[in-house]
């Protein structure tokens, strides 16, 4: 029997390169959207330095991930923001179908509640900005795509959010993304990046140290739902 994928893109190369271990913990410690060493990755991956560099090499011919360089040291990045979205929706059937493999603690339902997805925000509190954006028509379901609604570019114009700006990115201004944590959708897309810059330049809630947690204080967490939940 011929094994060989017939039709499509290559799935069964991607799915190897995230489904080593090491590099799945590499991948997910990217998710936090900063840019890391390979000594920084070793140490997530719990591997030594030459290993790292081995899987780093596969990761960017795979085209998942990217490197700058910045004097003496090189920073490895997710490759695009599609990467991001897959390896979410990648902890959504696994958080649905297998045991998880994370430390129990504190952080994990602090991770559910809200949390950083490479460039905007994921969990709980995500989930219910779309779902209220929606329901107020200031987003639109068309199809599989969320667009803006009739007045949502001056919606957002109102609370200091500039979409016309975010259109001029080659990025979609709105995207679905699967949330692994509650099972249901996020704002994604440069819109959902500036909302998530919005949420912490206001200092409504702070990023935790080492860590994807998004901590709302008591008075960010009313200004949050006073302008996007109501």
């Amino acid at each position: 029997m011929n094994d060989t994928l017939k039709d499509g893109p290559d799935i069964a190369r991607i799915a190897s390169l995230v489904g080593d271990p090491a590099r799945a913990n590499m991948l997910t410690a990217l998710m936090a959207g900063a840019a890391l060493t390979a000594s920084e990755l070793a140490l997530e991956a719990g591997v030594t330095l030459p290993t790292a560099s081995s899987h780093l090499a596969k990761l960017m011919e795979g085209g998942l991930l990217t490197v700058a360089s910045e004097g003496r040291h090189r920073y490895y990045g997710l490759s695009s923001p599609q990467v991001a979205g897959m390896l979410e929706a990648i902890m959504g059937v696994a958080a649905g179908v297998g045991p998880k493999r994370v430390r129990p603690g504190p952080r994990e339902p602090k991770m559910r509640e809200a949390r950083v997805c490479y460039d905007h925000l994921a969990g709980e509190h995500a989930v219910k900005m779309l779902e209220a954006l929606l329901d107020g028509k200031i987003l639109v379901r068309d199809g599989k795509d969320i667009k803006l609604g009739k007045h949502g570019a001056t919606h957002f114009a109102a609370i200091g959010i500039d979409v016309e700006a975010s259109g001029k990115s080659r990025r979609p201004v709105c995207r679905d993304c699967l949330d692994w944590s509650v099972r249901r959708s996020h704002l994604a897309g440069t819109l959902g990046a500036a909302i998530l810059d919005k949420i912490l330049s206001e200092k409504w809630a702070r990023r935790e140290k080492d860590s994807r947690v998004v901590t709302f204080s008591p008075r960010g967490k009313m200004e949050f739902e006073r302008v996007f939940l109501r």
